[in-house]
């Protein structure tokens, strides 16, 4: 019994280690020591890495090395206090730098009068880093939490790469999603980490730095790029701002015919449930007998009252262009295919549509978006062979001269281009070794992201789709 018990210690004894090896220390330097720096940091310090706050503002410095905060937010005063042997905080960005292998710029970027953002104070200290960086062989991890522009990490890189060619340091992209009030709560239990680099070197270290709270249930987003998570940070908040926009829209119509709001968003918000954003997909934009009948008789209906809904007269139009945006696509594939201008490239040609339904496993085609992308192609003169498993005979009573097909291979036989637009099992798998032998010029316009880009490009294709690489 005592064998088994001191094989358990010892099995006790070499999970905590190889618990610990898997959340090893790491020393950060994290400039810039506002909001998301001070948040950031005492969070980094509070699961057991080193973390050096560094500012250029030595009053502030001071002050917090005297447990003086220079922001209220519930929960970060104890947090810091709680974590003294972990946390520090100076104006030496020389010394926070070398001595760190990790570095995470979180200094503010206003935007200015024209609403563009101000990098002046992100170039500094990307100048100041790359002075140290050309003097130290040492690799570090360069991380900008400050919200920046598309394309931004990309330009500090070059900048930094101004001072060293010595390949001795990696970006990464990692912007955070905080609420001011509950920043806490939300660091330890709520919002994700997103982290975005070219480097896999890089994203390993990062990951290794936030392991802790993805082993406490926090979801880890990684890109392999950087622009993925520096939009992601823009569509995120301009998400919330739809939602506020959309409640104080209609407020206004609730009051202007006594309804209960809070009535109107405790029901609605069930509708996040039943279709959680991550699970919504582009496509050729709204179709059926719900959505876009009832936007345009709601969006009546307020303007009866004299209330305005813009948000709901942007998402109209915002489908409209939708279809317009599919049809440039192949405009722009054929054009260049054919060196031709624009949409005079469809004039003759033969254009496959697969999929007639407003969506998947429905024969419905009101309001589908097929029916004014085939309108615009016929306007420019192409010829038409669509196909759909179940909606063709309520088509052809809009569209009697086009050509119907039986099938996928039948409809892509010699044609010149092809648009996908709805998933129907069977278009979505395509055989694309034949297909490629059928369709002349092997373009094809991907409008529900249905195919693998990979197999496409292997198969010859030039295409287009919506939203991704």
């Amino acid at each position: 019994m005592k064998k088994f018990n001191l094989s358990l210690s010892f099995l006790f004894i070499f999970l905590i280690c190889a618990y610990n090896s898997n959340c090893e220390q790491k020393k950060v330097a994290l400039i810039g020591t506002g909001y998301v720096g001070l948040i950031a940091g005492a969070g980094l310090a509070d699961k057991g890495h080193k973390i050096v706050c560094v500012d250029i503002d030595a009053k502030k410095i001071a002050d917090l090395n005297n447990g003086i905060m220079p922001i209220y937010e519930p929960g970060l005063q104890d947090l810091i206090n709680k974590n003294q042997e972990n946390i520090c905080f100076t104006t030496d960005i020389r010394k926070a730098v070398n001595d760190s292998e990790i570095i995470i710029i979180a200094v503010g970027t206003p935007t200015d009068e024209n609403y563009e953002s101000d990098l002046r104070a992100l170039n500094a200290v990307a100048n100041s880093i790359g002075k140290v960086l050309q003097d130290s062989d040492d690799y570090k991890v360069i991380c900008i939490k400050s919200t920046v522009p598309v394309g931004t990490n990309y330009k500090i890189k070059d900048l930094i790469k101004t001072y060293t060619d010595k390949n001795n340091f990696d970006m990464v992209s990692n912007p955070e999603f905080l609420r001011a009030g509950s920043a806490i709560k939300d660091l330890y239990e709520k919002n994700p980490i997103l982290i975005g680099s070219d480097s896999e070197k890089a994203l390993d270290i990062m990951e290794e730095l936030y392991d802790p709270f993805i082993k406490n249930g926090i979801t880890l987003i990684k890109s392999k790029d950087f622009a993925t998570a520096e939009m992601a940070k823009y569509a995120w908040n301009s998400l919330v701002a739809v939602k506020v926009s959309y409640v104080n829209e209609l407020s206004r119509f609730c009051n202007s015919c006594n309804a209960d709001l809070f009535k109107v968003i405790e029901t609605i918000s069930f509708g996040d449930s039943v279709l959680p954003f991550k699970s919504v997909r582009p496509g050729p934009g709204l179709g059926g007998s719900c959505l876009p009948k009832d936007t345009r008789a709601f969006l009546k209906m307020a303007n009866v009252r004299g209330v305005d809904l813009s948000i709901i007269k942007t998402v109209i139009e915002a489908s409209d262009l939708q279809q317009e945006y599919v049809v440039n696509q192949l405009y722009s594939l054929l054009s260049v295919s054919e060196d031709l201008n624009s949409s005079d490239c469809v004039k003759d040609k033969s254009i496959a549509i697969l999929g007639l339904s407003f969506k998947a496993n429905t024969d419905d085609i009101r309001i589908s978006p097929a029916i004014k992308i085939i309108e615009l192609l016929l306007q420019k003169g192409a010829n038409i062979k669509a196909y759909d498993p179940q909606a063709t005979e309520n088509m052809r009573k809009l569209f009697p001269n086009i050509t119907y097909c039986n099938s996928v291979m039948q409809a892509v036989d010699c044609v010149d281009a092809i648009v996908a637009l709805t998933d129907w099992k069977d278009i979505k798998n395509m055989d694309f070794k034949v297909v490629s032998q059928l369709v002349k010029n092997k373009i094809i316009v991907d409008v529900r992201n249905m195919f693998d880009p990979a197999i496409l490009i292997a198969n010859g294709f030039k295409f287009a789709n919506l939203g991704r690489r």
